[in-house]
């Protein structure tokens, strides 16, 4: 009967997935985003409105899509862009976000608004990568300047904060933790180059041989990694995004002959079904009700995003793109939501974190990712309209 249960819950937040893309294309003259209509439709089915609780077999399959969003991210990071300028900026604006939102929550502290420092602080300098790059890539944004930029930053936003997390939030003591992390990364590491390792071998040819085949074999071993460095992850006390993050960037270096049509597959299975189940599960999830009795809170906290990790943007990038191209970035950097909600979740287990500050957070984390992408997308329109006036008419 349980099962049934489950399977009927997981039937409807299947069917929100499905008919977001819908929904999406017969909104005139608006270019919303998935993520938001999903996020909004696990809202409407939730607990708060319709009264779907998430069941334990579909926080699973959601943790799976969380395992997805990451793992397609880190997919998309190219280590030599992290070296290169786009890093050295990202770098140099979360650092400044960093220094900004210590500040910031420690004057919050001293009077008493916010009693956990560092996850509040931490969650004001991350950023959404997995969560923006649907976007982008649905908008044609990602092979852009603005999009490139974003990658870096986006990387940067996700990863300090993690290793942050695991450092002064984790299970473990400072300097276990610093060996858990050291450790992941040399398995990571050796799995990174192991294909050079089986080239020219029995194995790899047979791996190759199934890969477009029923055997789908770089598919099925690409799960396993994933499923692998999160229990890995998991097990080492530390954030199981980390090892989603690695998983991916891992892939990067398995990816065979044809990696496009690899992450083609990729592609299929992340944004096919798990990823969506993880935003649908993330609205079935938010507290309105918290929100509704502090709802100042909320948008001091949405307020707070937008200067804390958007701010140094404006000034960083200053010579790398224009005004238009930086409130872009400025907005997309400034969108979060996955670390939101593990930071809170860690500040509410141990009893540190406020519960109205830990909603208050979510919903910000929510809104931005309603609103901020939004503006975003809407502030590239004009530059879209002024391009397409340029082209010349075919001449007959």
């Amino acid at each position: 009967m349980e099962t049934l249960t489950g399977l009927v819950e997981l039937f409807a937040v299947v069917a929100v997935a499905a008919v977001a893309p819908l929904v999406a294309a017969l909104i005139p003259h608006q270019r919303v985003p998935q993520v938001v209509l999903l996020i909004l439709g696990g809202i409407l089915i939730g607990p708060q409105v319709l009264g779907l609780q998430p069941l334990q077999e579909v926080e699973l399959v959601s943790n799976v899509g969380l395992g997805f969003v990451f793992l397609l991210a880190g997919f998309e990071i190219d280590p030599a862009a992290l070296l290169a300028r786009a890093g050295k900026l990202a770098l140099v604006a979360w650092v400044a976000a960093a220094i900004l939102s210590t500040v910031v929550v420690g004057a919050l502290a001293a009077i008493g608004y916010v009693a956990a420092f560092v996850p509040v602080a931490l969650a004001l300098t991350t950023s959404a990568l997995g969560t923006v790059l649907p976007i982008l890539r649905e908008q044609g944004m990602l092979d852009g300047p603005v999009g490139r930029y974003f990658v870096a930053a986006g990387a940067t936003g996700e990863l300090l904060p993690i290793l942050a997390i695991a450092v002064f939030l984790g299970v473990n003591s400072r300097l276990a933790a610093l060996i858990s992390i050291a450790a992941i990364g040399a398995i990571a590491l050796a799995l990174a180059v192991a294909p050079r390792m089986l080239h020219g071998r029995r194995l790899a040819h047979i791996v190759a041989q199934g890969a477009d085949s029923t055997g789908q074999t770089t598919l099925r071993w690409s799960m396993l990694l994933l499923i692998g460095l999160l229990v890995l992850a998991g097990e080492f006390g530390l954030d199981v995004v980390l090892g989603a993050l690695l998983a991916g960037a891992v892939l990067r270096r398995w990816a065979p002959g044809d990696a496009q049509a690899f992450e083609a597959k990729l592609d299929a299975v992340g944004y096919g079904f798990f990823i969506p189940v993880f935003f649908v599960v993330a609205g079935m999830e938010m507290d309105l009700r918290s929100i509704l009795e502090s709802p100042e809170r909320l948008f001091v906290f949405l307020t707070l995003l937008l200067v804390v990790r958007g701010l140094p943007v404006l000034v960083v990038y200053r010579r790398a793109l224009g005004l238009r191209q930086r409130t872009q970035l400025m907005l997309f950097t400034a969108t979060t939501l996955p670390l939101v909600v593990a930071l809170t979740q860690i500040g509410l287990n141990n009893g540190t974190m406020l519960p109205e500050n830990a909603a208050a957070l979510v919903g910000a984390g929510v809104l931005s990712v309603l609103v901020f992408p939004f503006l975003a997308v809407f502030i590239n329109r004009p530059a879209e309209r002024a391009r397409e006036a340029v082209v010349l008419p075919e001449v007959e």
